[in-house]
């Protein structure tokens, strides 16, 4: 393990890899989610006003004992409610949530024993150190101290906060501070654990190693709801994903299936600086061209799915003799496939 601490702000960083102790309607998909055996999370049908605003709109989401499920949606879409009314923090005026197979109220205390959160925004107490910090919240869980120890000193060994035990949140790194986030989280082990940008604001080293670690507690048999700004983030680590808008869901399936739902091809940037608006206007009236843009630099190109889309393009581009820069192709991606069904970026 790299350490480093710096002498301007006495600030603690560390390159440590997170790793697991040893001990408006929708256009796609609308019908319901079917249940399954296996759904360790079932919502159904749920419905949720605030005032007149519609939130939740006969919301169905079920997640699968041992996935990685990720919930993406623009702001507003209803993410946060979902959650909040998964945790029984909000009443809701029709449909079900339940845990396990069992109804989740806001007197589940078993129920609420199983599950962990790992919050936006870092929830810890600045007054107390990193060890008394991931104490605190496992006792609310786990509240015998001869069972929460061996708890405490694994979420520390997990997120790799050894040698950061007796910091304070303040004199800690971004990356770890976001770390003892997930330690508060998860120290009590529990079955089920919702992550909502976990990795806001952090440097790739430790944006990898979270990830990471969110493999492991998969592996090691924790089910995780995960949501992100990130869309790599949730290509690289969720087996499904469901993209939601207007308290519906829009679409699930993986990333490749999601792919697969519209009709998207290739993206193509070509750079030239002598695009004629008459070859603009043709290549726009080309069959597989979805859009064409040029910005004076930059000739990018959005097609339908076809074997020659490129081909025929560059014919007409060296017909028409537009002299070709460079050239990018790339498949479509999954900000792409968003940006299509909800005519939205995430980060709207």
């Amino acid at each position: 393990m790299s350490t480093e601490i710096s002498g301007s702000e006495n600030t603690a960083t560390t390159d440590t890899t997170l790793t697991a102790p040893e001990s408006s309607l929708p256009r796609i998909d609308p019908h319901p989610q079917p249940a399954s055996d296996d759904d360790v999370v079932a919502v159904t049908g749920l419905v949720k006003h605030y005032g007149d605003m519609l939130a939740l709109d006969h919301f169905d989401m079920h997640v699968r004992q041992g996935e990685i499920f990720g919930l993406l949606g623009p702001n507003g879409s209803g993410k946060t409610t979902v959650i909040n009314c998964l945790l029984a923090l909000l009443t809701y005026e029709a449909g079900t949530v339940s845990l396990f197979g069992k109804a989740m109220t806001p007197v589940s205390y078993g129920l609420k024993r199983r599950i962990g959160v790992v919050p936006q925004n870092v929830a810890v107490f600045n007054e107390l150190t990193v060890q008394e910090n991931i104490d605190y919240f496992c006792s609310l869980y786990v509240p015998d101290r001869r069972e929460r120890d061996p708890l405490v000193q694994q979420a520390i060994a997990f997120v790799g906060l050894e040698e950061f035990t007796k910091f304070r949140p303040g004199k800690l790194s971004g990356g770890l501070i976001r770390r003892l986030n997930i330690a508060c989280g998860i120290a009590h082990r529990p079955d089920v654990i919702l992550f909502d940008e976990p990795t806001v604001a952090v440097d790739p080293q430790s944006r990898n190693a979270i990830l990471e670690g969110i493999m492991h507690l998969r592996d090691a048999g924790a089910t995780v709801v995960y949501t992100s700004h990130y869309m790599e983030e949730v290509e690289q680590i969720c087996s499904r994903i469901m993209i939601m808008d207007h308290g519906r869901r829009i679409a699930l399936g993986s990333a490749d299936e999601l792919k697969d739902m519209i009709d998207l091809g290739e993206r193509i940037t070509i750079n030239t600086l002598d695009l004629s608006e008459e070859t603009l206007r043709s290549l726009e009236a080309l069959p597989f061209v979805v859009k064409a843009e040029y910005d004076g630099t930059d000739l990018k190109v959005a097609c339908r799915r076809g074997e020659r889309n490129l081909a025929d393009l560059l014919d007409l581009l060296n017909g028409t003799g537009t002299n070709i820069g460079h050239l990018i192709s790339r498949p479509p991606s999954l900000n792409d496939v968003f940006l299509e069904l909800t005519g939205k970026a995430l980060r709207d």
